[in-house]
This record gives structure tokens, sequence and C-alpha cells, in this order.
């Protein structure tokens, strides 16, 4: 088995192109769509006239400055002069004073992973509890060579080598403090806890009760046990963290092997055809994970989760925003008083999402049912770049149907498929929103996924960021325009589309945006998880890397370059916002790192802590 096989790579493997029954736009043809892209370049694909990223020091909205830094291919944290960095919680750190400290040997059991920090952290952020600083920090996945590295095979071999890796699963909430000018963990706080994939969440909103989601342990349909693959996430207004669930397809397996028949919906949400998963084996200790045992079961994952950072109420499984890969959940308040959240579905060829409130946000009282109803939508980009939110209603499925089966109803209404819909972003200071297009190998090679103006390159390597505003201000209105932020690409390579647009250049390039996040000053932050061969069409790119962008002159500023085989994902801010978090995925996941710590230990993700050196605000 290739230990290092990624998402993406295994769902090509067990679950080839998967059709989506949609009412697809013409193919354009090439001479059509090379017309349409010179008429929109004048607005869309341009930036501002003269633009360079050649400036001498970057400057910030939040009112600092600094001077963008050169690509890197080293195994450390690079950052411009006048910035530090340090290590504030790293996978197997503990978050008792009575569970062990990381064992590189052994890398830990279930039983000491319980109650320490996940692995691979993702989206994360700050909340003031009680007077308190607590930070909640998605643990997407586990490296199976990384995490089973003690073991010849390098996947599970044991029980508790299975239950070891589901530990590492979920969410980890934990106290901070920042003590002689570094942040560490507050052991025993009464706040330290992990929410795994054994964790008991209740249903809420239109699928609760739903045959769809009953099983022989919840006959109800009323509580699911767990959460998984959390990628982004999102917080509230009334101060509740929200998880997102994206590649929960990878846990499944079926005792029946290659005897095992997929149902048209399990093969649209990639349940394996070969009956496989990931290589976690999950369903070794929990029947829960076996298709053939409990095909309901993989119904009750891929939602977004609502989480009380303080404990004090039970998690949810927010049901109304629809069933997909999701990748964060960014939430606005609507100039009519609704709660609007904008949704990707991390796939190839899948859709933008919108779920908007049935109920106003009140901001004196309690609005912890406000995500439990409303209505969800999916978002089609015309040509001319204008574009409209089609309800999922219009499909004519049963609303649990309608839900459980996202993806299916997207398709019949129209809507367009995006090439990877990752992190949504919404502009703090104006009625904007970004959404990160991280790459698509089949866009304009598959049928159901033909070149469009929102998606005009073919078999897109390097990915794009497209804006949108809605009519009248309002993220609640039905209709919108949108236009194109940036295409990353390779100037020093390409010269044509490959390239990129106007505002990038030999100076800022790179590939893959994936994370999103504005910054209170109104700073576009730009995270990459993308190719870092720093060979042939990514030459120059090196490791992945954090950029901060201007929304209003779409000037692009590498600011931070990350470890080797590393992802940068996950941003938030102190709440005095002098300090800036940021996580570092599975740093070694093709073996070549051995950060934080380096020498011969075992390379481990972990969130670091960005100061400035005089002490001023970062965000």
């Amino acid at each position: 088995m290739n230990h290092h096989l990624s998402f993406d790579e295994w769902d090509d493997a067990s679950a080839p192109e998967r059709q989506q029954d949609t009412e697809f736009d013409a193919v354009m043809s090439r001479r059509y769509f090379l017309k349409g892209v010179a008429a929109l370049g004048a607005s869309a694909f341009v930036m501002t006239a003269g633009l360079s990223a050649k400036t001498a020091m970057a400057a910030s909205k939040a009112g600092f400055q600094f001077k963008p830094i050169a690509v890197s291919t080293a195994d450390t944290v690079q950052l411009p002069e006048g910035f530090t960095s340090q290590v504030v919680v790293r996978w197997g750190d503990p978050l008792t004073s009575t569970t062990p400290e990381f064992n590189h040997q052994t890398r830990g059991t279930a039983s000491s992973q319980m109650t320490a920090a996940g692995d691979n952290n993702d989206g994360m952020d700050v909340f003031d509890v009680n007077g308190r600083t607590v930070l909640v920090i998605n643990n997407e996945y586990t490296n199976r060579s990384v995490t089973f590295g003690n073991r010849e095979t390098k996947l599970p071999e044991t029980d508790d080598d299975v239950n070891k890796g589901k530990m590492a699963h979920g969410l980890t909430v934990v106290e901070i403090a920042e003590i002689n000018g570094q942040w560490q963990v507050v052991k025993d706080s009464p706040y330290n806890r992990r929410v795994t994939p054994e964790t008991a969440f209740d249903v809420v909103g239109p699928v609760r009760g739903s045959e769809l989601i009953k099983t022989s342990a919840d006959r109800a349909g009323t509580t699911i046990r767990g959460t998984f693959n959390n990628c982004g996430n999102g917080k509230t207004p009334w101060g509740t963290y929200l998880a997102c669930e994206e590649n929960f397809n990878g846990y499944f397996s079926s005792s029946e092997g290659e005897g095992f028949k997929q149902t048209d919906a399990q093969a649209r949400y990639g349940i394996a055809k070969n009956g496989k998963d990931w290589g976690y084996k999950w369903a070794q200790t929990d029947d829960r994970f076996d298709v053939s045992k409990e095909p309901n079961e993989a119904n009750r994952h891929g939602w977004v989760v609502e989480v009380d950072p303080s404990g004090q109420r039970r998690p949810v499984k927010l049901t109304a925003l629809g069933r997909f890969k999701h990748e964060n959940a960014e939430l606005v308040i609507a100039e009519t008083g609704q709660a609007v959240v904008y949704l990707g579905d991390d796939e190839r060829g899948e859709f933008l999402y919108r779920f908007v409130s049935r109920d106003r946000y009140n901001p004196s009282g309690d609005n912890a049912r406000l995500l439990h109803e409303g209505e969800l939508f999916v978002a089609k980009f015309h040509d001319d770049g204008r574009g409209e939110w089609l309800s999922l209603n219009a499909a004519g499925m049963a609303p649990d149907e309608t839900l459980v089966y996202a993806r299916i109803a997207a398709s019949k209404v129209g809507a367009t498929t995006m090439d990877r819909p990752e992190w949504v972003a919404a502009n703090p200071h104006k009625a904007e929103a970004y959404v990160a297009l991280t790459n698509n190998k089949y866009r304009g090679v598959r049928e159901s996924q033909p070149l469009n103006m929102a998606n005009p390159r073919e078999k897109n390597p390097y990915g794009h960021i497209v804006r949108w505003t809605p009519d009248q201000g309002n993220h609640a209105a039905d209709r919108f325009t949108w236009d194109m932020y940036v295409m990353a690409g390779n100037p020093l390579v390409h010269s044509d589309l490959m390239a990129g647009s106007s505002n990038i250049t030999a100076e800022n390039m790179f590939n893959s945006p994936d994370g999103l996040k504005f910054d209170s000053a109104g700073n576009l932050w730009i995270q990459t998880d993308g190719n870092y061969s720093n060979e042939d069409g990514f030459a120059g790119m090196g490791n992945n890397q954090m950029l901060m962008g201007d929304p209003e002159t779409g000037a692009i500023h590498r600011f931070l370059v990350g470890p080797r085989d590393c992802e940068i994902t996950g941003l938030t801010w102190s709440l005095d916002r002098k300090t800036m978090f940021v996580g570092i995925q599975h740093p070694g996941e093709r073996g070549n790192s051995h950060w934080p710590e380096g020498g011969d230990a075992v390379p481990r993700s972990a969130v670091i802590a960005i100061k400035r050196d005089d002490g001023g605000l970062i965000g």
C-alpha cells in the first residue's frame, strides 16, 4: 500500500468518476472559451493597473509593514524580519498533568491520545471563556506512516493502534496562557478536553429522526457518535465553534470486500467500490464503520457541527447546512438580520453553497437554535460576471433527502461545478466574499466539468480565488456579481493563462490556495496546500506558504513559508490581536521533515504563535 496516498488520490483509485446527473451547460468550444476569456479579461482577470508585487515593503491594513520573504525549501518556519514564532501545542502534547509526554518511539497509545492534543491541526479559533483564553482546534486526520511508524507495515496492526489513530481525530479544546512572553498549554484546566469520534452529538434540524440516519444503535435517529476529519471551521457571534467534517468517506469499509456493491448515493459520496477504507481499519474495532453492517452510518457524517468552547452545552450536528465534504463555514449576519453561512464542498467538480437562517440574529438574546432551520442554496456562476443562488428545494426531493444527499440535489438544480471549493472568507468591512478554488486536474477533461469563466483553465494545476458581491450589499440576496481576485500560476514557466493573473509575479507566486481568512483590519490571508516539489511547473515555489492580500488593489505578498512536506492551514488571533496563531499540518508527510524538534524526532503537526518584535498589533 502507498502510505503517502492523499485523500484525493485514494478517491481516484477507489471511486473513479462519479456521474452527477446534472443539466450541464453546453460544453464550450475552445474558440468560444478563449473569446470569453479575452472579453472578461479587461475586468475580471486584471487587477489594478500597473500592479507589482516587487514592493520593498508590504503595508498591512492593521498598521504594520513587512518585507515580503523569498520562497524556501528549508525544514523551518520562515518569517519576515521583525517577526518571531514559537510552538504552542503539538500533536501528542498532554492536556493534563497525568498524561505522559509524547513518546517518539511508540507515538503513544489509545489511552494517552484521549487526553493529549490531536493530530494534523486544521481550522481553529480563540475564545474568551470566563476571562480565560481557550483555543479550539480541528484535528483533521493522521498520517499513517508517521502515527504508526513504529510498526513495520506503517499501518495500524493491533486494536490499540486502530483506536490510537481514532482518538487523534476530532477537536482539541485547550486553555492557553501567555507567560513571560511565551504561549503555553494550561494543563489540567477545566476547559481542556478532546471531542472525538466517540463523543455524543445531538442531531438538530430537518434530518433529525430521518430514516436515512437511523442505525441499530440509534433507532430514533437523534444522537450521533463522533466527529472526525474536521477540516476548516467557523465562529458564531454568539460564541460557539463550527467544525466541518470533510473526507469522512475514507473511514468506511465493507466486510464483503470486493463483493461490496455501492448504491448510487454511496458512489457520489465516495464510499469505495472495492469495500476498502483509507487504511485506518476503524471497522476492525467498531462495526459502525462497516457499511455492509450499518449502511446508514456514513449518512451521519459529513456535516457541520457546533461546539460550545465552555463545554456547558452538548455539541450538535447541524443538518440544515447539508451533507458533503465541508471545508469551512463562514458565517455573516446579513442586512436582513439572518445568519448566512457560506460552505465549500472540497472535491473536484463539486459546489459552493450558502445557508440562510429562517430566524434572525438577536444580539442580546439566545441564538442557540439559529442554525437549526433555514434554506440551503447552491451557486450558479454565469459567464457574464453575474451569479445566482439556487434553492436546493427546487430539486424535487424529500426534505431529508435534499440535505443528506445535498450533492445530488445541487446537480439536479444545475449548479456550477467548481475546482475544489475550499475556504470561504467574508470581508468584515464590506459585503463581499471570497472562495479558494485549489486545483482540478479534471477541469475541461471530464464531460461533467466543462470549462467556464469561473473555472477557466484546463486541468487547473495552480488554483484561483473567486470573489463575489451580493446585490444590494445583502448576503441574503439571491443574486450577486463575481470576478477573479487572483489566478495562481508560474510566470517563470508559462506565458499563457497558466502564468496566472496580473497580480502574480516571480516574487509572489504560489499554487493551490486553500485557507482564507480576513483579519479585523481587512487583510486577506491566503494559505496554501499545494505541490511543494519545486520542480517543473512548480519550480521556484518552494514549500507551502501564507501570503497577505489586499482586497482593494489585489496586491499579494508572501509572509510565511512552512517546513518541508507541510500544509499551512488554520488561522486566528489572540484576544488583544498581538499574536497570530497559524497551523502547520502534516510536516514530513513524505518523510522529508523532522519539524518542529529537529534531529531524528518524529515530525508533529503544531500550532505556532507569531508576534511582532515591537509588540504591536498583527491583525
